[in-house]
């Protein structure tokens, strides 16, 4: 394997990890109104078990995000300073989401009144869905194409980020983390909690399952993705679609663990299909030639430098993720009280 390739493939697993243990972070957010406990408990001291069963990796995630920017910087600069610059609205929209959201998490319990914890709880859902919503915008852009001109620069337009298919890919990304947050709620919440987490986690699967069939259709009448590989698109397309599937069938079930891993193993494919799709390009253009892996990736003596650094940092980041999720092991309540 050559070291462009690694670093490609590095850059696929950071932003993986963000989506499938910082997206259900985002599902929680989302749903945390609709998941409370007891409602006048709720409104007199503050609880809330959906962000209860969140709380030990709050902020902890967005290590995967902090190291996926980190290792495009470093390993690809050309599509960093092409990408960031050309999504900057979306971007910018997926950081005002994480500080809203965080900060509102975090002060609620500051609140005196009822109407003012209202007030942040609103925020809060809108910093889970705001970043949901941009995230699967930004997937949608990747697989239909950029407006690249001849200097490699782009901007994007009102059409190009409200199209059908960027809309359904971005719809599709959010009902998908909503109900992988309602998979973590039911995994990690007291029973009563994780059976109508489980319910409503159901009912989001069908709808993410209803809405994920607009892509593909417009992708079929010529409105919606172009890939450079077809068959290695197909292939995940249709496992993401068994694996929604799968989902739906273990939370109707109540096997909540299965539903957890596969609505996990949903928010991966997405990576690969943009990924492995479009490969040997990493951007590709609706207007002429995209990006491959050759032009963006930096030389060879910064990547044997960045791959010394490499082999220290993904150990010691999946090590304390695995530490984190031991020590906070089992079902809140009794064996983890209240965090916010």
């Amino acid at each position: 394997m050559s070291l462009e390739t690694f670093w490609l493939a590095l850059l696929g697993l950071l932003l993986a990890g963000y989506f499938v243990l910082g997206g259900y972070d985002y599902g929680v957010q989302m749903l945390h109104p609709f998941l409370r406990g007891d409602r006048e408990t709720a409104e007199r001291t503050g609880d809330n078990a959906a962000l209860d069963a969140m709380a030990p990796f709050f902020l902890g995630n967005e290590v995967w995000l902090v190291a996926f920017a980190g290792v495009m910087f470093g390993a690809f600069p050309h599509l960093e300073g092409t990408l960031l610059s050309g999504l900057y609205p979306l971007i910018v929209a997926i950081l005002v989401g994480l500080v809203l959201g965080n900060a509102a998490i975090q002060l609620r319990r500051r609140a005196h009144t009822a109407r003012a914890r209202r007030w942040w709880e609103a925020l809060i859902v809108l910093g889970g869905a705001l970043p949901a919503l941009c995230w699967g915008l930004v997937v949608g852009l990747l697989l239909r194409g950029v407006p690249r001109r001849a200097d490699g620069s782009f901007h994007l337009g009102f059409g190009d980020v409200f199209s059908p298919f960027v809309l359904a890919c971005g719809m599709t990304f959010a009902l998908l983390l909503a109900a992988h947050g309602a998979a973590f709620v039911a995994l990690r919440s007291t029973p009563d909690i994780a059976a109508r987490a489980a319910q409503l986690g159901a009912a989001l699967l069908r709808a993410t399952g209803a809405v994920a069939c607009l892509p593909p259709l417009l992708t079929l009448f010529g409105a919606g993705a172009s890939m450079t590989n077809r068959a290695t698109s197909a292939v995940l397309a249709a496992l993401l679609a068994a694996v929604l599937a799968g989902a739906w069938w273990a939370a109707v079930r109540a096997h909540r663990v299965r539903a957890f891993a596969a609505t996990g193993c949903a928010a991966v494919l997405l990576v690969l299909l943009v990924g492995a799709g479009q490969y040997p390009y990493l951007l590709t253009s609706s207007t002429g030639a995209g990006l491959t892996i050759d032009e963006a990736v930096t030389d060879d003596a910064t990547m044997k430098i960045l791959t010394a650094f490499g082999v220290v940092l993904i150990p010691v980041i999946l090590t304390y993720q695995s530490m984190s999720w031991w020590v906070f092991r089992g079902r809140t309540g009794r064996r983890h009280p209240g965090y916010f």
